[in-house]
Parts: structure tokens; C-alpha cells; sequence
């Protein structure tokens, strides 16, 4: 590349490609290295538009980076090319209490939010390990979890609209408020590989008044799981659920001398609110019933932060026993906790490894941490191994790939085990469609070659009878070259554009899978929204859905109400052609791969018909208020490439993008 023209598009000091500077700017907190070929560190949206501007004329590939944090390789250029580093736009813009918003640039630090919240009386949820150095705008690429997400959610929750310079060099922002797809979505967790964010408007929140810390130790893991059942089981949702073995507690109290008890299993647990008096309590009686050997509990902040101390020690803990630290991020479901524990010891024993076990045991999120020397290739080569084979038993378990760390290099191969030819083939073309000449962090997230390591893929999940006849009937109406109009109830759907065939989903009307263990369930899209909360209703159970006509797909097609995206785990949608992927799944934490499911609120039936959906569920009533009217659906330059990757022909509900 011809590096002096980017040099004269950008401020003096901007520009930086010597040899160290390069050198600096080829790895992140993983194992992987790539050397750019120049390194920007922008100053404005406007300088960051012009750099990929100039990479797209140029057909130079860029990455993005933060403040490199990133434990996958998301941020390593292996193309060489631009690092376009965002460090440098860290101010934050506003803070708008009445609404509740607050506005910042990428470069912001989490934790520099959180001070600047604190005085106002409010906090940002998303708090990642990394919170006190790693940027907004990362967190946003790696749809970033932490402690607290179990009560609070992930970043996608909390990201309101955003900024990006889209690969075309073109300036553009999206909302939670535009109509028609929900493309702000796609690009939060999407690793930076469809645009480059470069500002964000976040949901900030009253700070609770009161917040209780309870730790306790346990004779086993599995007591401490059954004990972490039991408080989700009795409806109470802890701000933190942390869950540390004798191995990690051990090196945190060499390390930080927190007063940890040394026991088999140790719960952190936090809740908040105007109840957490009472439900700390409950805790307590809950954790010394499943054996809890010491129950300690602290409710002003210096007590609090000592407790804390351990947990967030426990990184630097197992970092003083070795040069590096292998830190896996593998999810199952949480009643699989104690399998994959057992899972985890059997492979690091027969690599002939130590592994510390750190996990969110509210939402299954495990972080096995594993010390060893990069600069022994052998030992290397084994801890390597062992994620691999710890990742293909999460998997094997139900669960996922990444709760919070999201794929970039290190997992790509492994996509393959978790999602079929035609949904990986899908993510390409959702790709394709945004950045065609592939220069936005190019190869990551999905597999380099046409299939995967040689092991067990995830067995898809069968089909319904209703949802065969729909494939069939899309098999016969694309191979006609039919048009195809999505039908649910009618309840919505103001015109009735002759001449099409119909996909009836109100033939898919059944309760797939109720999980009470998980809190999950899986329900197709045909059925009532008032038949499913009162089948819930009988179980005692409760959804985050208003109570109203129409059934549940033409609800979320329509995006009929505001709060749709909040409990959204999965969603198998059915293409032109009978193509069907499946996305996402039971666990609560999964960011492996694009958003699509939240992609596809509000898209009317245009991208794909919604074939059954699984969300979370919950022990008490859930506020359910606002308003209930469908969202039209004005198509725009980046909607309509969506649509081609979805269904290039226009078959599905055409007259919306004819």
C-alpha cells in the first residue's frame, strides 16, 4: 500500500508506521500477531470516515481497535493494511438524566463512564472484567457481558443508537427508534468486521438504594450450582452470581489475601433494590441449606469491596503462577454447570494442565483459566488443545461458543461446530452485503475454509410437522419462481397484495420446549401472544410480552412493541428456497456470530419467515407497559442490501421492497 496518501488525509501525529509503532499495534490480550502496514490514531469521526474512505478506494483492508483488550484476536491485522485505532475519541459528550442517555465517543473507558455516572446518582450496567481500561466502543464490537449482565443484561441491551462509518466510507447512524430492521443490532457484537463504531448512545440507570454482597463456600460445585438453581428457582434475579473453585481461591488469597474461605466451590452473590434487605436474606437461608460451610454478608461499600477484591484479583491471581494465562469463555446451560466442570478437569488432566474455574453461574458463562508459557511451543500447543476441546464440550452441552468474548480468530474454526453450512453461509452473505470487497477486519468469526475441524457439529434441533409443511411449500413456490406473503393472524397486516402465494405460520402453533430449570422456552411463531402468556400463566410462569392480539412472529415482524429485543435468545427463520438457519439458542449469554434474530425484529417477513422463537422466561411478574402499535417498514439503501443477502429474488412479502 502507498501509505504516504493516508498520511496527508489525517492530522499531524495522527499517522504512525515505524517499525515499534507496528509492532505495538500487531496483537491484542490473545496469542495471535498481525503487522499493519500503518497505524491512525483518529481524532474525529470525520478523520476515522476519511481512513476508510481512502481503504475503500484503495481496497486496503482496515481494523478498528480500542484499547486492545480483546482476548480472541478480534483486533489483529492479518491482512496488514490500517489499524485504525480509537483511543483518542474518548470524550464523553452528554449525560442526559431526564432520559436517561448517555453519549460518548468509542474511546471513552467503561470505567471513566462510571465515575463521571456515580455523582449524578446513576451507573451504566455493562461492567467486563477489563472494565477499568477496555473502551466503550470495543465493548460495543464484542457485545460485552460482566457480573452484572445476569440482572441487567449485555451491551446490546444498554446501546440505544449508535454511530459507524459503514466499509463504503460512508457516515451513518442507527436506532432502536428507526423503522423497519433493527440494524443497529447486527452491528453491536459484529467485532467491528461490518463498520466502524464512533459514537453511542447508552442507557444509563438509577443507581439501586441498596446493594447487599453475600459470600459463601460450599463442599462441591455441585451444591454451589444447586444452591445458584434454587435462588433463580425462587425468583430472585442477583445482580451478580460469581462462582469460583478451590484452584482459583487458592491463587486469589496467595495473591490479594481477600479471607476467602478455601472450600470446593465459592458464590459471590449481589443484589439490589428496594427488596435486597429481604432478599438477601433469602440468600443467606438458601446458601446455608445447600451446605454453605461460611455465609458472609456486607451491605456498606468498604465491606462490599473487600469481597470483591478476590474476585476481581483472580486474573492477576492466576497471572503471578505463569507468563500467560489462557482465558476460555465457553457458556452452557446453567443446570449443565456441574457436567462441564467434570468436562473441564478431565480435559485439562489429560493435557496435563491446571485450570482455575471462575464462572457467572447465574447465566452459565464459564472462564476457565489456564497458566503456561508462550515461549514453550509444546506447552503451548497443549493449552491450545485444551480450549479447543473445552469449547467442542460446551457445544456438545447445549451451549455456546463465547458468552462475552466474542470469536474473532480464535474460535472461527469452531462456528462450524455450532452452526449449520447454511446459517454460516448466511452470516457471509450478511457480510458480502455490507462490505463486498471483505476490508472491515477481514477473516474473522467465521471459518477460512469451507468446513471446520473434524469434530462433532451440534445435531440440529428437529422440526415440527407445521414447519415441515412450510419448508415444502417454499421448496414448490421458489422452484415455480412465486412470489410469497407471510400469514399470521391478519391482526396487523393493513394490505393484501393479490397474486401471491402464502406461507400460513399460524400452522406452527406449538410449545416446543419449556425449560423451568433454564428459565427458557422455545415456541413457535404461529401461536396467539395471549395463548402463550396464559399456557405460561398456568405454569406459573411469566414473559416480558404485553398482553395482545396477534400472534408471537407477526408481533416481533411488526416490532408492534418497544421492548421485544430484551429476552430474545434464539430464532429459527425460514428462507426462500426452504433454506432454514437457526440463531442463537437456550443459554442467556451468546455472542458468536451476527444478532440476527434482533436483525430480524421489525423486518416484517421481508427477510424471512420467523418459524419458532425461544426467550427467557421468569418466576414473577414482569412490567409489561407501553404501547402496542406495528412499526411500518420504510426501506433504506442499507436495508435493501440486507434483503438481497436474505433473499436475493424479492420472493418474500415483495411489494415491501419492490
Amino acid at each position: 500500500m502507498t501509505a504516504s496518501a493516508l498520511k496527508d488525509l489525517v492530522a499531524d501525529g495522527s499517522f504512525l508506521d515505524s517499525e515499534a509503532d507496528l509492532a505495538v499495534y500487531s496483537y491484542d490480550a490473545a496469542l495471535d500477531r498481525g503487522r499493519p502496514d500503518a497505524v491512525v490514531l483518529a481524532a474525529s469521526a470525520q478523520e476515522a470516515q476519511r481512513v476508510v474512505a481512502w481503504c475503500a478506494r484503495q481496497k486496503v483492508p482496515f481494523v478498528a481497535r480500542g484499547a486492545g483488550t480483546n482476548l480472541s484476536g478480534g483486533c489483529i491485522p492479518l491482512r496488514g493494511g490500517v489499524v485504525l485505532a480509537l483511543a483518542r475519541l474518548n470524550r464523553i459528550l452528554e449525560i442526559d438524566e431526564k432520559n436517561g442517555v448517555a453519549v460518548v465517543e468509542p474511546g471513552v473507558v467503561n470505567l471513566d463512564l462510571q465515575r463521571a455516572l456515580e455523582p449524578r446518582g446513576f451507573f451504566y450496567a455493562p461492567d467486563p472484567a477489563s472494565f477499568k481500561v477496555s473502551t466503550l466502543g470495543g465493548n460495543a464490537a464484542e457485545n460485552a457481558g460482566g457480573p452484572r449482565c445476569l440482572k441487567y443484561g449485555v451491551t446490546t441491551n444498554h446501546v440505544l443508537a449508535l454511530e459507524a462509518v459503514l466499509p463504503d466510507g460512508s457516515l451513518r447512524r442507527f436506532s432502536l427508534a428507526d423503522d423497519g430492521p433493527e440494524v443497529l443490532s447486527l452491528l453491536v457484537g459484529a467485532e467491528g468486521t461490518l463498520g466502524v463504531v464512533t459514537k453511542l448512545w447508552l442507557k444509563i440507570l438509577p443507581l439501586p438504594r441498596e446493594i447487599r454482597t453475600i459470600l459463601a463456600g460450599f463442599p462441591s460445585i455441585e451444591s454451589a450450582v444447586e444452591c445458584v438453581s434454587a435462588v433463580i428457582a425462587a425468583g430472585i434475579v442477583p445482580r451478580v452470581l460469581e462462582a469460583m473453585d478451590r484452584v482459583t481461591v487458592e491463587s486469589v488469597e496467595a495473591y490479594a489475601h481477600a479471607g476467602y474461605p478455601t472450600t470446593e466451590a465459592v458464590l459471590l452473590i449481589e443484589v439490589d433494590g428496594d427488596d435486597a434487605g429481604r432478599e438477601a436474606a433469602q440468600v443467606e437461608d438458601l446458601c446455608r441449606r445447600f451446605e454453605a460451610a461460611e455465609v458472609r454478608s456486607a451491605d456498606d461499600p468498604a465491606r462490599r469491596e473487600k469481597l470483591w477484591e478476590g474476585r476481581r484479583g483472580a486474573y492477576a491471581a492466576m497471572a503471578r503462577l505463569a507468563p500467560n494465562v489462557m482465558v476460555e469463555d465457553g457458556v452452557v446451560p446453567r443446570d449443565r454447570l456441574p457436567e462441564i466442570v467434570a468436562r473441564i478437569r478431565e480435559i485439562c488432566a489429560r493435557h496435563k494442565l491446571t485450570a482455575g474455574l471462575l464462572f457467572h453461574a447465574g447465566d452459565g458463562n464459564i472462564h476457565p483459566n489456564v497458566g503456561y508459557d508462550e515461549r514453550n511451543p509444546e506447552e503451548t500447543a497443549r493449552v491450545k488443545a485444551a480450549g479447543r476441546d473445552i469449547l467442542q464440550a460446551c457445544v456438545d452441552l447445549g451451549g455456546s461458543l463465547s458468552g462475552e468474548h466474542g470469536i474473532g480468530i480464535d474460535k472461527r474454526e469452531a462456528m462450524a461446530w455450532l452452526f449449520t453450512a447454511q446459517t454460516l453461509d448466511l452470516f457471509r452473505r450478511i457480510k458480502k452485503a455490507l462490505d463486498p470487497d471483505d476490508l472491515a477486519n477481514p477473516d474473522k468469526l467465521f471459518p477460512i475454509e469451507a468446513k471446520g475441524p473434524a469434530l462433532i457439529r451440534r445435531k440440529p434441533r428437529p422440526l415440527t410437522k407445521g414447519q415441515e409443511h412450510l419448508i415444502e411449500l417454499s421448496k414448490t413456490e421458489t422452484a415455480n419462481c412465486c412470489g410469497m406473503q407471510i400469514v399470521g393472524s391478519g391482526s396487523r397486516l393493513r394490505r393484501e397484495p393479490g397474486g401471491l402465494a402464502a406461507l400460513a405460520v399460524t400452522a406452527c402453533r406449538e410449545i416446543i420446549d419449556l425449560d423451568e430449570k433454564n428459565l427458557t422456552v422455545t415456541v413457535e411463531a404461529g401461536l396467539g401472544v395471549r395463548e402463550f402468556i396464559m399456557a405460561l400463566g398456568e405454569k406459573g410462569l411469566h414473559v416480558k410480552l404485553p398482553d395482545c392480539a396477534g400472534t408471537l412472529g407477526g408481533l416481533y415482524a411488526t416490532k408492534a412493541w418497544s421492548r421485544l429485543r430484551d429476552d430474545l435468545l434464539g430464532m429459527r427463520v425460514l428462507l426462500p428456497g426452504g433454506e432454514v438457519v437457526d440463531l442463537g439458542g437456550k443459554v442467556v449469554k451468546n455472542v458468536a456470530g451476527y444478532d440476527v434474530p434482533r436483525l430480524l425484529i421489525g423486518s416484517w417477513g421481508a427477510f424471512g419467515a420467523i418459524l419458532d422463537l425461544t426467550l427467557k422466561v421468569y418466576r414473577r411478574p414482569q412490567d409489561v407497559s407501553g404501547p402496542v402499535a406495528a412499526r411500518p417498514l420504510s426501506p433504506t439503501d442499507v436495508s435493501r442490501r440486507l434483503k438481497k443477502a436474505f433473499d436475493p429474488d424479492n420472493r418474500l412479502n415483495p411489494w415491501l421492497f419492490a
